[in-house]
């Protein structure tokens, strides 16, 4: 993903920094003669979803399924959706009628729905004839061997149950479109934040935290397989917590995400960390200092705010003040200075005032972000926001809203670039720049995007450059490798 604007708004795909849709073209050997057969997939939403994805793919593996990305050449089909906006729910339906007319072309194909709009939408897929032929919920993966099996014989394979003990933890994920650099690593499962506007905790079930060994092993894997940069993934990475006698960090034996933050540190001061989503409540002066111990752990923080009205905040349940979060933000940036800063706005929301609005605005221009995600409200069926409130904001009021938060952050997501020159950054080269193989683009560590002119042949992808920054485009930074 390089040399992404700063300002990329109002993709209502996307949740917790990850654009979609991406189709999977990885291709793997399972070690046998000849695969039996070959499957294609798509991954819509957030980071979990892809990490998800991923997981499939192993699971797929190791009975013998190749993947492709080309879909004339699928026995299988497989979309792993999100439910977190409507326009994601949309797209995915759209899709799903387009491989219809592909299974009347070809008789014997499988169409199957994974992941969060499985779970919400189970009875209509069952229902819908000739649309899917699997239905499997986010934790039910390890069922989809099976449920193929039982889909081949006309019946519909379904598995929505969810669990409170699945995290996947002794699943090695199988790298889809990965550059070779940078990888995923889910380490929770699951949201216990009943956000009034939000379906993951219907859709992905409790949180439950994945075993701390088997994190720092695939790190460590990853890292020995040529991997340089891991981002830590959850719903809210900072309630990570994990009861584990033979890991005796505290006193009770518990690991906190600071605890698991630095051991992921110390595999290699090579490997940078990254980690996603911080609710604003919980992330910890322990999570910070460990971040200012450790040079490898990027400084980078992704704290969505939703609102900048104390009254809205709390009819979406974010159990936290507007002054509250301020001082957070003030706490981040005083333990760690220069750290960058992101986060999630959303317009709009059910009895959202004009003098709400403006709260929001003037919180965006106090905290001023080095990236937003911005989106006008759009309720989900079954949220707690849909049972308790009226969604009755206009839409035309929601998006005008929209589009004065956009433009008050198009001016700071510049400004933040403007402040980068004539400074060196620390860059991870992930591969060549979109625009030219003559330059390397990477990554700085408060998540910048750089390009540089490849002016020493001795680097590659992977490797780390200082890079005195030159000049900038409101996404991009431009510069020249220090010898």
């Amino acid at each position: 993903m390089f040399e992404l604007t700063h300002h990329k708004v109002h993709d209502e795909n996307r949740q917790g920094g990850v654009f979609a849709p991406l189709v999977s073209t990885h291709p793997f050997s399972t070690g046998e003669a000849s695969v039996q057969k070959i499957f294609y997939i798509e991954s819509y939403g957030c980071a979990m979803n892809f990490a998800d994805s991923e997981v499939v793919a192993s699971i797929l593996q190791d009975k013998g399924f190749g993947v492709t990305q080309n879909l004339q050449e699928a026995d299988l089909i497989l979309l792993n959706t999100c439910s977190i906006r409507e326009k994601a729910e949309v797209t995915v339906r759209k899709r799903l009628t387009e491989f219809r007319r592909l299974k009347k072309e070809k008789p014997g194909l499988l169409v199957g729905v994974l992941g969060c709009m499985a779970e919400r939408l189970k009875a209509k897929f069952i229902d819908e004839e000739n649309l899917v032929d699997l239905v499997v919920g986010p934790d039910a993966y390890r069922t989809l061997p099976g449920l193929i099996e039982e889909a081949e014989t006309g019946q519909k394979g379904v598995n929505v149950l969810l669990s409170r003990e699945e995290t996947y933890g002794d699943i090695a994920p199988i790298r889809l479109n990965s550059n070779g650099v940078t990888a995923f690593v889910s380490i929770m499962r699951g949201c216990n934040n009943m956000c009034s506007f939000c379906v993951v905790p219907f859709t992905r079930g409790r949180e439950r935290s994945r075993d701390a060994d088997s994190i720092i092993k695939e790190c460590k894997d990853l890292f020995v397989n040529g991997y340089r940069e891991v981002t830590l993934l959850g719903q809210n990475v900072d309630s990570y917590y994990y009861l584990s006698p033979a890991l005796s960090i505290d006193e009770d034996g518990a690991v906190t995400f600071a605890n698991l933050l630095e051991r992921v540190a110390k595999i290699s001061p090579l490997l940078r960390v990254r980690f996603s989503t911080s609710h604003p409540k919980d992330i910890t002066d322990d999570v910070l200092f460990t971040m200012k111990k450790y040079d490898n752990i990027c400084k980078y923080i992704h704290l969505p705010v939703q609102s900048g009205s104390s009254r809205v905040l709390q009819l979406m349940n974010r159990t936290y003040t507007r002054e509250w979060y301020i001082n957070k933000v003030n706490r981040i940036r005083e333990v760690l200075p220069g750290c960058g800063l992101s986060t999630d706005v959303i317009t709009g929301f059910c009895s959202e005032t004009e003098e709400d609005h403006q709260g929001t605005l003037s919180l965006m221009e106090y905290c001023e972000y080095d990236l937003a995600y911005m989106y006008y409200y759009s309720e989900r069926p079954g949220t707690l926001a849909e049972r308790r409130y009226e969604d009755d904001v206009p839409e035309v009021i929601k998006k005008r809203r929209l589009q004065e938060v956009i433009a008050i952050h198009r001016i700071q997501s510049l400004v933040s670039m403007q402040k980068e020159v004539g400074k060196t950054a620390r860059v991870l080269i992930e591969g060549n720049s979109k625009k030219s193989e003559e330059y390397w683009a990477g990554r700085s560590d408060n998540n910048k995007v750089v390009v540089f002119p490849k002016a020493d042949n001795k680097l590659y992808k992977g490797s780390y450059a200082d890079v005195l920054i030159t000049e900038c485009t409101a996404g991009t930074l431009i510069g020249n490798l220090i010898k």
